[in-house]
């Protein structure tokens, strides 16, 4: 007969309850021992509620199913007495589970996946007659928890148990672990039934500010004379990486760790590749190269690609980087004085996430996501100073030290008259004494409040400019004459205030031709019977000076 498995979770343990099934027969009392196995789980001695129905205590934790990696214990409940309605002679006890992760939860590299182990076990064992070296089938969307196996070679699949053992993973991209026959459901915090997830960045129930997307490109360049080129550098720790590789060339790849031990890894076909504690998917296909790591990286992986000539490959990728420094706000300073009322400030220090030791801000600049804290600020001693320590006595208005204050000295002149300049001044930071001195002091003391600007800009207005009007009419009523035009300098107020280039400065005349014969001598006429246009040319020609500078 073929048993089914009715689960139920204790709401606050993480444990489960497992009967064997003559629930399809007797479904009320199925009910009625789910309810009893919910509600009446301590595995302490028997309560007189227990001694009723006539159950068991709860026995000892089993050992773990694993020694690393995660799996499951169980505890059994049995029946007291057989005979009786509410234990039939097939429903002897309570399995009880809950998970156990034990340190280490990562297993040592050589151990292999705990699918695979099973599957090796049965290698002394024939089928049909010969012996095969067996490899696990994973992530089977009918029956995840049955060891199905296929045979090195032939590749035919075989499902050499009908459950795997306690602990295994149903999916290899998922916490969802293997109980009794059953997938069941595990958080990121290690819970049954759990919905936690990790973010992109690998925190349990995070919010994704871990880290930081990264997207690019790379194109190659056959004609630069290489014969390879590094197309990216991803960071330790980095996940979820993908890369494609469309073209003619083939991707390669190096590692270094954080003690700066090199390795490089060649990808000749597609398969699964281990290094520096990192398993890379890699695939190879008729028109592209498919990179894709799960994460997180053992180690800094640079990205290369090898030049096989023909045309130009490009290479797209994608991934989490962690943010590996981050800004940590410090310890408040020392008290200002004494006594008498002072305050002390906190700062902030940028730190390597990695190696725990602080480095300079820049790296923290960086990162955009960082923000880095305001310092905060908080009264101190504020006890009043003895006389012995010689202070005069202080005024009830006037019993607390003011804080420091930025301090600025007046604006420099605009480095240019028009078009747009700069200004600059020098802001420090002063505190003021009980006696109304003022002396610098340590910017620190002044971070709780805004520095005041350095630089603004100045004389934003535009530069005066040559403004010319329209031609004259010819000089001349037939044959070669002249013209004229009055140039102005506008400046931004639309006002002829001077000011412009006189290097830039349009002419004011031109020879001019009228196509009309001439059939007597020209005239030339005196001065004073020229237009009135042409003497206000020739005034206009004249440099005007500005008597000051246009504000």
């Amino acid at each position: 007969m073929t048993q089914t498995f009715l689960i139920c979770k204790r709401a606050r343990s993480q444990e489960l309850v497992i009967t064997s099934s003559y629930c399809l027969s007797f479904p009320v009392m199925c009910t009625f021992i789910v309810v009893l196995g919910f509600f009446k789980l301590s595995r302490t001695a028997r309560s007189e509620e227990d001694r009723d129905m006539l159950w068991d205590a709860w026995g000892s934790w089993s050992e773990c199913s694993r020694t690393c990696g995660g799996g499951a214990s169980y505890s059994l409940r049995r029946c007291l007495k057989m005979a009786d309605f509410i234990c039939p002679a097939f429903f002897k006890y309570l399995k009880y589970f809950k998970l156990c992760f034990n340190v280490p939860q990562d297993c040592p590299s050589d151990a292999g996946d705990f699918r695979a182990q099973q599957c090796s076990a049965h290698a002394d064992e024939q089928y049909q007659d010969q012996y095969h070296e067996w490899l696990p089938v994973y992530n089977d969307p009918d029956n995840p928890c049955a060891l199905k196996c296929k045979a090195k070679g032939s590749g035919f699949v075989v499902e050499l148990a009908p459950k795997v053992l306690d602990g295994t993973r149903c999916y290899t991209e998922s916490l969802d672990m293997c109980i009794s026959g059953i997938c069941q459901i595990v958080g990121c915090d290690h819970e049954l039934g759990s919905t936690a997830t990790e973010d992109n960045c690998g925190v349990c129930n995070g919010d994704g500010s871990s880290c930081r997307l990264v997207r690019g490109h790379y194109k190659s360049q056959h004609s630069s004379g290489k014969t390879e080129d590094t197309v990216v550098t991803i960071p330790y720790k980095s996940r979820h990486v993908r890369l494609i590789l469309k073209g003619p060339d083939h991707l390669y790849m190096e590692s270094k760790t954080l003690q700066g031990v090199r390795d490089e890894l060649v990808l000749d076909r597609s398969r699964q590749y281990y290094i520096e504690n990192t398993t890379v998917d890699y695939q190879k296909l008729s028109d592209k190269e498919v990179l894709r790591i799960t994460g997180p990286l053992g180690a800094d992986f640079t990205v290369k690609v090898q030049f096989t000539g023909g045309t130009d490959s490009v290479v797209q990728y994608i991934y989490y980087q962690p943010i590996i420094h981050r800004w940590r706000e410090t310890d408040f300073f020392p008290c200002s004085v004494t006594c008498g009322g002072g305050y002390q400030l906190t700062s902030a220090e940028c730190y390597d996430l990695r190696s725990g030791q602080v480095v300079v801000d820049q790296y923290c600049h960086y990162y955009p996501e960082n923000v880095k804290p305001k310092p905060k600020l908080q009264e101190c001693n504020m006890e009043l100073c003895l006389d012995s320590d010689g202070y005069k006595e202080i005024m009830p208005y006037d019993q607390y030290h003011p804080l420091p204050r930025w301090e600025s000295s007046p604006w420099t002149s605009c480095s240019t008259s028009c078009g747009g300049g700069i200004q600059s001044r020098s802001v420090s930071c002063v505190e003021e004494d009980m006696q109304g001195t003022i002396t610098p002091t340590e910017e620190w003391k002044c971070l709780y409040s805004p520095k005041t600007a350095i630089l603004q800009p100045c004389n934003t207005f535009d530069c005066p400019t040559w403004l010319a009007q329209e031609w004259s009419p010819c000089t001349v009523t037939c044959g070669q004459g002249l013209r004229y035009r009055v140039v102005l300098c506008i400046d931004h107020r639309g006002l002829h205030a001077g000011g412009c280039n006189p290097t830039t400065k349009p002419h004011i005349k031109e020879e001019c031709l009228v196509t009309v014969p001439c059939y007597k001598s020209k005239d030339t006429l005196p001065v004073e019977a020229k237009p009135v246009w042409h003497k206000q040319a020739i005034e206009l020609e004249e440099e005007v000076t500005a008597s000051e500078e246009p504000t």
